[in-house]
């Protein structure tokens, strides 16, 4: 167990010189130290070699309640690590540590990953009191574990939903800063103009800011209602508030592609549990 011990302070430290010409004295010159990051004093080893990590995120893992309680638990004297009860935030431990929550030994639950084809009129909002169906009913009994949607698709939009009880997954798919492709289809009340289509492509601003998509066609060579578009932002509804700046309502939307995941042979409202390959190319931040 590691206990976070903030370290704010600098010092000074004397630098060598060569040595002074006979018969004048020394001249010493001081220099800032940089101040470090946070140190971290190690308990005692357990012999074991493992990564650290906060002991918020090791309770949340273990499926009993979120970071956000972790830490209510963790102050209100329900933790103990390797038999000591630690109240102060910070803490870091590794898997070789014994962790108990009311004296209930805590194990890591075990990752499980669910790929969905979310149906229309279910939201991805787990807290939502409103909700008459969320994706969850879907997928109840299918693990001891509980998951939780990767990002949100709101009750209208159809397609691609993965669900996991995976955080890191999670952050690294959801993330601006990981910008992963999805790919819509797009169906429209009207047909999409010609130059329409060519701004989307080249960029317009919207309320918070510039957007373009990274690819945009027409999905059928008849139809022109419907459209193809590829795109990385992860902006709230941001395909939608994309054509409704352009005079366009959008009367149906469908997630076709999302991080390297497809519906491929799965009908709306089926779900599946990844493949092994699958987690593998998720882990290794393998797709787009």
């Amino acid at each position: 167990m590691v206990i976070a011990r903030g370290s704010r302070k600098t010092g000074t430290v004397s630098k060598k010189r060569s040595a002074p010409a006979k018969g004048k004295a020394p001249i010493k010159t001081e220099r800032k130290v940089p101040r470090t990051k946070r140190q971290f004093k190690e308990m005692p080893k357990t012999g074991h070699e493992s990564e650290f990590i906060r002991l918020n995120k090791y309770i949340a893992s273990t499926g009993i309640c979120s970071r956000r309680e972790a830490d209510e638990f963790i102050q209100a004297g329900l933790i103990t690590v390797n038999g000591k009860l630690v109240t102060e935030l910070g803490v870091k431990v590794s898997s070789a540590d014994l962790v108990k929550y009311n004296g209930e030994t805590l194990r890591e639950e075990k990752k499980v990953y669910i790929l969905m084809n979310k149906p229309k009129d279910y939201v991805t909002t787990v807290e939502d009191p409103h909700a008459k169906k969320t994706v969850l009913e879907l997928v109840r009994g299918a693990c001891k574990e509980r998951v939780y949607p990767v990002g949100r698709l709101d009750r209208n939009t159809t397609g691609v939903l993965l669900l996991t009880n995976d955080g890191e997954i999670t952050k690294r798919l959801t993330h601006p800063k990981f910008e992963k492709l999805k790919i819509y289809h797009v169906y429209l009340n009207r047909n999409l103009k010609q130059g329409d289509m060519d701004k989307v492509a080249s960029g317009i601003t919207l309320e918070d800011g510039f957007i373009k998509a990274d690819s945009i066609s027409y999905a059928d060579p008849v139809d022109k209602k419907q459209v193809g578009i590829e795109i990385h932002s992860g902006r709230n509804h941001i395909v939608r508030r994309i054509f409704e700046s352009l005079g366009y309502e959008i009367a149906k939307l469908d997630r076709v592609y999302f991080a390297g995941l497809t519906k491929k042979n799965l009908r709306r409202g089926e779900w599946r549990f990844l493949s092994e390959k699958e987690i593998a190319m998720l882990k290794m931040n393998a797709f787009k």
